[in-house]
């Protein structure tokens, strides 16, 4: 599992904007940045879509106020789930990110097996990246959602 001042992992993950599809490469992403990223097991799942992206979006300016230049989720999901969910949540101010093929889950060691649930998902977890490192990050017990709601985060920063 990555760890405090480890760096991101190079790989990619996808965003459908109103432009169209976009590929990020994660180095390029989080550079020269202070940036939030939380995981969810999936979109549109209850304590995903009730409690952990809406406690990010009534957060967003409390979280930016502190620094912050980037605010994104992300889900082992395809790019057009995560946007339908972000419009439907107004999550307009978080960067809806997909990792459709799990690839960047797997190379952060958060990805949790389902089985008939959705198969390979990652894990619940938050993290506080500065400048493509790592500098704190809060992994869920599963069932949980205690440390890495958008609270819990912004007391750390």
């Amino acid at each position: 599992m990555i760890e405090q001042g480890q760096k991101l992992p190079a790989v990619t993950l996808s965003e459908l904007t109103k432009d169209g599809m976009v590929t990020h490469e994660v180095a390029e992403l989080f550079a020269n940045k202070k940036a939030v990223l939380f995981a969810v097991p999936g979109a549109f799942t209850p304590t995903c879509s009730e409690q952990h992206l809406p406690g990010y979006v009534v957060n967003a300016d409390k979280l930016k106020a502190k620094g912050v230049d980037l605010i994104a989720c992300v889900a082992v999901n395809d790019a057009f789930v995560m946007k339908a969910w972000g419009d439907d949540q107004n999550a307009s101010e978080i960067m809806m990110l997909a990792d459709g093929d799990g690839s960047f889950t797997k190379a952060l060691g958060l990805e949790m097996d389902t089985a008939g649930f959705g198969g390979l998902r990652s894990q619940r977890y938050a993290m506080i990246i500065d400048n493509g490192v790592v500098t704190q990050l809060n992994v869920e017990e599963p069932q949980s959602f205690e440390v890495s709601n958008a609270e819990t985060i912004l007391d750390s920063l």
